[in-house]
């Protein structure tokens, strides 16, 4: 009798990394594990008052091997003797400072505690003014080396934050070699990598986030970085100039690894990727269909043949590459740098000091204190949603900006900040909670018109991650302001799936990743069709927010 192949893929999200075994044949999944960071967890090297969040590399390490060898355990010896590969997504940017060998310097004991020496996650915006330098520096060049991430570099991406920590901490310039990926370190560690020069880096990462691009050959050229600081000199050759797919091999899994997890050396692991790209696989993209990842913040996919669109460049999104997502088509990324963040803050802003009330109170022990603590902080964004769809619908309603954490696209501005208008003696927690879920989502539609603006056709929306899983409310607005349909796929976990999807295809189970994506695909569960009636309201709505953030922008600028 045949045996079935099954593939795991591995997501690492911005608070925990979740890793599934899957049918490589089906699609179904087998078993699934979730660690969350533990250093992450208690606010280690990170102060969200500077915009500084960084990660320690044992806490994705400690990660990948607990999950893995949970799904192996609930999955059973049979599945485990046929895994045929590995895929891996992250979020990115996020890069570290590593040596020769490409270990991160954290994993050192003499930057074990040095924040500077970690992974600088995506959200970190400690490198504005490297950004900034960034942008006004590339106008110098005949070649316009920003065309094709959207004319603006972010401080959320590669080079600003790898300048920023040059400048700011000695002891790591002077100890690291070069800078990896996150995407592209777990599959160089799986496979054993002990030289710089041998990881495999993606095209995602690559290609969104570090320069690179196919009409260079490759990244910008060295006097390009030295120009704009000597202290870059030599990090772009440290790269080298080749970028890959992720439905090729990185390799096989090594010797330690293979032991660990208890897998055979004969898997495959992928080339790694970004979330949202390889959730936009899982997710069974479309041609047109614009893919949005919900969570923390969005990460909005798009995918077209490349000979439609030709010699055009799409600005103030976050890159076009040819195969960041599906190989042979390119692949245009924007995004929201607060999306679920913006509604994270609010609960927090409620919560805290209660928690802290309950706490000093000491009127419940401590058990029943931690319960009840989960139980308001699982049940209050329901209870916000339940009572602003109840909210009539008022042209002088309050009115929020979503800048909480920067913009990222449209023309990524990470100087710009979040806003609440229209505030009175009666605005109370529902009506301000409605406030923000109608920013995010006109943030989102100023997205969606950009591409619409440079010629790039909408034809459909995807919704993907957990705020569109959990989040009806949510999602009808976001479909009454798109004044579009919006399908939920049915998958929990797109991006895991997407990796596992790219991980059977580098080993060889299908030929290519759209065959992948037929047979493992779990197709939709649900539409959020617009309501006809509340159109009009948000459209004129829609008028007052692009005020209220043209003022804030002009007025950011002055300062």
């Amino acid at each position: 009798m045949k045996k079935d192949n099954y593939v795991i893929g591995v997501d690492y999200g911005t608070d925990s990394v979740r890793s599934i075994i899957v049918n490589a044949g089906s699609g179904e999944e087998i078993a699934s594990s979730v660690h969350y960071y533990s250093r992450w967890k208690k606010g280690l090297y990170c102060n969200a008052a500077e915009s500084q969040f960084r990660q320690h590399p044992l806490d994705y390490v400690e990660g990948l091997t607990a999950t893995i060898t949970d799904c192996l355990q609930k999955a059973g010896l049979q599945v485990a003797e046929n895994i045929r590969a590995i895929g891996i997504d992250t979020t990115g940017s996020t890069p570290v400072a590593v040596d020769a060998s490409g270990q991160p310097l954290a994993l050192n004991p003499a930057f074990a505690e040095n924040p500077n020496a970690m992974f600088i996650l995506w959200k970190d915006h400690t490198s504005v003014q490297e950004a900034a330098e960034i942008n006004q520096h590339a106008t110098k060049f005949e070649t316009n080396y920003l065309q094709f991430v959207g004319g603006i570099y972010s401080s959320e991406w590669f080079w600003a934050k790898l300048l920023h920590i040059l400048r700011t901490d000695e002891s790591v310039r002077n100890a690291c070699v070069s800078w990896v990926e996150h995407c592209d370190w777990i599959p160089f560690l799986l496979t054993g990598g002990k030289e710089v020069a041998n990881i495999k880096r993606s095209v995602c990462a690559a290609g969104h986030k570090g320069l690179w691009a196919e009409a260079f050959n490759g990244y910008p050229p060295n006097d390009f970085f030295t120009q704009l600081d000597p202290l870059l000199n030599g990090y772009v050759d440290s790269l080298g100039k080749q970028a890959y797919t992720s439905d090729k091999s990185a390799g096989n899994l090594s010797v330690e690894w293979a032991e660990k997890l208890g897998l055979s050396t004969s898997v495959v692991v992928a080339v790694g990727a970004f979330d949202a790209h390889m959730g936009a696989v899982g997710g069974q993209i479309e041609p047109y269909h614009l893919s949005k990842v919900m969570g923390t913040s969005t990460c909005d996919i798009l995918v077209a043949p490349n000979a439609d669109l030709g010699e055009k460049t799409v600005k103030g999104i976050c890159g076009q590459v040819n195969g960041s997502v599906i190989p042979g088509m390119l692949g245009l990324e924007a995004g929201q740098s607060a999306f679920g963040d913006t509604y994270a803050w609010f609960r927090e802003l409620i919560l805290r000091p209660v928690k802290q009330l309950i706490a000093e109170l000491q009127i419940l022990d401590e058990q029943t204190t931690a319960k009840l603590e989960k139980e308001l902080s699982d049940k209050l964004i329901p209870y916000l949603s339940q009572e602003a769809a109840k909210l009539p619908l008022q042209a002088d309603d309050e009115l929020a900006l979503d800048w909480f954490n920067g913009r990222r696209t449209p023309d990524a501005n990470q100087f710009l900040t979040g806003s609440l208008h229209g505030l009175n003696l009666g605005t109370d927690a529902p009506s301000i909670f409605k406030s923000l879920v109608e920013a995010t989502c006109f943030g989102a539609k100023m997205i969606v018109d950009r591409f619409i603006h440079e010629g790039v056709p909408v034809k459909g929306l995807i919704g993907l991650g957990g705020v569109a899983k959990r989040s009806p409310y949510i999602m009808q607005v976001m479909a009454d302001i798109m004044n579009m349909p919006i399908r939920i796929h049915k998958s929990e976990q797109t991006c895991a799936l997407g990796a596992a999807m790219f991980a059977a295809t580098a080993a060889g189970v299908y030929t290519k990743v759209e065959d992948a994506m037929e047979q493992m695909g779990q197709g939709f569960d649900a539409v959020y069709e617009p309501n006809a009636a509340r159109v009009l309201y948000y459209q004129q709505r829609y008028i007052q927010y692009q005020r209220a953030g043209a003022f804030t922008e002009a007025n950011a600028q002055k300062q």
